[in-house]
């Protein structure tokens, strides 16, 4: 064997620890978002399994601590955007299921792991702009997401009706809506990774009937997929009031001195009106 050979074959045995070394730092920092879409699928799948009101109540808990354990790694500000969140999206959740009924859960009502688990699709959303594939594509990589989120309105207008007997119009016109997102906002990478988490959570409780969405909506009767294609729309929606409601308690207490200042204006000329 000569000697060429022979440094070839040394190359390739080194290299590969080199290989799957450098692999490895490569999916590293996508390590705690891949725990939770598989997190996430699995709860989804021992709810279906169990399909019992106090199981559910376990995973609710269960959910919790890990939404609790996720936000400890975040700044205050950040960390309280979560929890906002998860107070924003259970009013949004029991209009949507319980007054609206666009959608419904197997036990008729909000199962407890969904409030943290809205908690967990922000999280998720919200640290994605660290990854390395918003850190190098930026913005493209938002748009390869929203030409994923538009062959699947696409398809559930036309190709898709063929095997799941429904015309998915709601989901179609949820699309606009997660664009507008997506291309308008510069916290698009949020967007971007919340069409990736409620696509897995979506698919997955639907397939394993913990929810089901209703083949004609009540109120405006469109026809809807089960799950409707772009309803990350919706969720971008719900997220973004967490805005909304912190500007509103900035508002409020930015406020109070003032309302404090004009009551203590007010009550020394009260207290000389009675001397008086």
């Amino acid at each position: 064997m000569d000697g060429a050979t022979l440094r070839s074959r040394k190359e390739v045995v080194g290299g590969s620890p080199r290989f799957f070394s450098t692999a490895i730092e490569r999916v590293r920092p996508y390590w705690l978002h891949a725990y939770l879409l598989v997190y996430t699928a699995f709860l989804l799948y021992l709810d279906g399994k169990w399909g019992s009101f106090w199981p559910q109540c376990g995973l609710g808990l269960l959910t919790f601590l890990v939404l609790w354990l996720c936000t400890r790694r975040l700044e205050a500000p950040l960390r309280r955007q979560v929890w906002i969140c998860v107070v924003v999206a259970t009013g949004f959740e029991i209009f949507g299921s319980l007054i609206w009924g666009v959608y419904r859960y197997r036990l008729h009502n909000v199962p407890l792991y969904v409030p943290p688990g809205h908690g967990l699709v922000f999280f998720f959303g919200l640290t994605a702009a660290s990854l390395p594939v918003f850190q190098r594509f930026g913005r493209r990589a938002a748009l390869f997401v929203l030409g994923l989120c538009a062959a699947w309105a696409v398809g559930g207008l036309t190709i898709l009706p063929l095997w799941t007997h429904r015309i998915d119009v709601q989901g179609a016109l949820c699309l606009p809506i997660f664009a507008w997102f997506l291309l308008r906002s510069p916290r698009y990478a949020l967007f971007a990774a919340i069409f990736i988490a409620t696509t897995d959570l979506e698919i997955i409780g639907t397939l394993m009937g913990d929810w089901y969405w209703l083949p004609v909506a009540p109120i405006h009767h469109l026809p809807s997929g089960n799950p409707p294609s772009a309803i990350a729309g919706g969720y971008c929606v719900i997220d973004s009031s967490v805005a909304l409601v912190i500007l509103g308690l900035q508002r409020v207490r930015a406020l109070r001195p003032v309302l404090t200042d004009r009551r203590r204006r007010i009550e020394p000329s009260t207290a000389e009106t009675e001397a008086a």
